[in-house]
């Protein structure tokens, strides 16, 4: 089956909601990375502790704990990429054996559609899940890059490469975060994007519901409240 074909099984509203899940994933990330400064993202209110826990820990004589915390942010990270491979890997099988996934849907008591229909709904999914995986594999290993950096950061606040070694660090680190939060977010959109299989509508209703906890968790959330309560710059 050709390219044309398969797209004459899906209707104008696929094609608005696929369009609408994908504007929103775009949309509500760029609005959390770059919020107003009267009602900022969780997520950039955690730049601020980012720098203070750098400006902190070139004072610190053991530095156990933030070893600790760089494990842990790392274990963290590793745990969410081999989680999305796993999830891509069983997508791509699914899509691999079309019997099984037509007996699917019909489990699902979902329309009669062609096996084509299903493929390029799971595809939607992979797409999250791929960029998911990208950007975890990348936040990973700048997580490891930071913790080099904060080896090289001498032990005297006073020593002549400590502010710039210390900057270096922070600036990394965060941009692991970054890339972190980046991922869970293509995951969350994955989620949304399951709702295809059912129907369109069911799409822009999955997107509407991931795009409100997204929000709510970044900026109408009690952990953004406690946040708040003295910022560091």
């Amino acid at each position: 089956m050709n390219l044309q074909s398969a797209l004459a099984h899906f209707g104008a509203i696929d094609f608005a909601a696929v369009g609408f899940i994908l504007a929103a994933w775009l949309a509500i990330g760029w609005r959390i990375e770059n919020p107003s400064t009267r009602n900022p993202s969780v997520a950039t209110l955690m730049v601020g502790f980012r720098r203070e826990w750098m400006r902190q820990f070139v004072a610190r004589d053991a530095r156990m704990f933030d070893a600790a915390i760089m494990a842990n942010l790392r274990q963290g990270t590793s745990f969410f990429a081999s989680a999305c491979m796993i999830a891509i890997g069983g997508g791509l099988a699914l899509i691999g054996n079309t019997e099984r996934l037509l007996g699917l849907a019909q489990d699902l008591t979902l329309s009669s559609a062609p096996a084509i229909v299903w493929e390029v709904k799971i595809l939607l999914v992979l797409l999250f899940l791929t960029n998911s995986f990208l950007k975890f594999v990348w936040a990973h290993r700048l997580f490891g890059y930071c913790a080099i950096i904060m080896a090289a950061v001498p032990n005297d606040a006073g020593h002549a490469d400590a502010s710039l070694r210390v900057e270096q660090a922070a600036e990394i680190n965060i941009s692991a975060a970054k890339n972190f939060n980046r991922g869970m977010r293509s995951i969350y959109f994955s989620l949304g994007a399951l709702a295809w299989l059912a129907s369109p509508w069911a799409l822009v209703f999955g997107t509407i519901v991931t795009g409100s906890v997204l929000w709510r968790r970044e900026f109408a959330s009690h952990s953004k409240q406690a946040l708040m309560r003295g910022t560091p710059k």
